[in-house]
């Protein structure tokens, strides 16, 4: 597909040394000037100041000029605000004002992570030895940005900038109610939401299998229990095991391992979940607050507005 990844996000937060420390600790690397880097993806963070939370900007890959000129042809036929520069292009998201940067970058290359060894009912591969997941010591850290989450009041509008518009892909979608779209082989890339109000609900980083989930998360609990929102689970749609914590701008932030990928569009069908039958598959479920951050009312309040 012409979109190849999602390349960085920039979130405003009202208290930027906590979230950055946070960060830090979830295992991203400070760069300097707000921004952040990942194992393979390389800058894909950057925090700035901002009277409340939100997302302000993503950046997603293209290889060429080509696809920037199919893309703005797109975009002007849905009427977006577009502006175009060297390598690049630039719409505003209608509904949530977020800046949306299509840009030509090199594709994003993993080096392979050996498959960790199970032993299971009469299959033995691992004899005389500790599973690997309870030997590690190394701090967890992100190999890159799988995902972000958007609320929209207007979910016909978003889906229209995105889909037809940007050029993401749907994956599956929550029946009138939300759209999993992706921009590279991952299952998704964007999750648009209906919601009272247009925010960020979370970002989602990659990390290399479940024992690296649950060691992330659990590390990030052992001096912070209040950080814990939902987890450890294995979603349905996009069937990856996951972990949400909050930030201390009230973000939700995921890790995550095993997502479902799609490699040729024809071999996929998207499906159509009735209400939560495809959030998850296994896990305690979601709380509340989940579906419904404790900060809504105040990003109702109009503080919230782009800008």
């Amino acid at each position: 597909m012409a979109l190849h990844k999602m390349a960085a996000v920039v979130i405003g937060v009202p208290n930027l040394a906590e979230t950055t420390a946070y960060y830090t600790e979830f295992g991203l690397t400070p760069r300097g000037d707000g921004w952040f880097s990942t194992v393979d993806g390389g800058n894909q963070l950057r925090l700035v100041e901002s009277a409340m939370r939100r997302l302000v900007a993503f950046t997603v890959g293209v290889d060429n000029p080509d696809d920037l000129d199919r893309a703005e042809s797109r975009l002007r036929g849905v009427e977006a605000l577009v502006s175009r520069g060297p390598g690049r292009l630039t719409a505003i998201d209608p509904v949530g004002g977020v800046e949306v940067t299509l840009e030509i970058m090199p594709r994003l290359r993993q080096a392979e992570v050996p498959t960790p060894v199970y032993n299971a009912p009469g299959r033995i591969e691992r004899a005389g030895a500790r599973a690997d997941g309870v030997l590690r010591t190394n701090a967890v850290k992100p190999r890159k940005l799988g995902h972000v989450v958007l609320g929209t009041t207007d979910f016909a509008a978003s889906q229209r900038f995105f889909v037809d518009g940007i050029g993401f892909k749907v994956s599956d979608l929550i029946k009138d109610t939300g759209a999993f779209l992706r921009c590279s082989t991952d299952h998704h890339n964007l999750l648009l939401l209906k919601a009272p109000v247009s925010f960020l609900h979370h970002t989602s980083w990659q990390v290399d299998d479940i024992d690296e989930v649950g060691r992330g998360a659990t590390r990030m609990l052992e001096d912070h229990p209040e950080r814990h929102v939902w987890g450890l689970g294995r979603h349905h749609a996009g069937s990856n095991f996951f972990w949400y914590l909050k930030d201390p701008a009230g973000n939700f932030s995921e890790y995550y391992s095993d997502l479902d990928c799609i490699l040729e569009d024809q071999l996929w069908k998207p499906e159509a979940f009735e209400g939560a039958a495809g959030l998850f598959n296994w896990g305690p479920p979601p709380p509340p607050s989940f579906l419904h951050p404790d900060d809504l009312a105040a990003l109702m309040t109009g503080a919230h507005s782009p800008g």
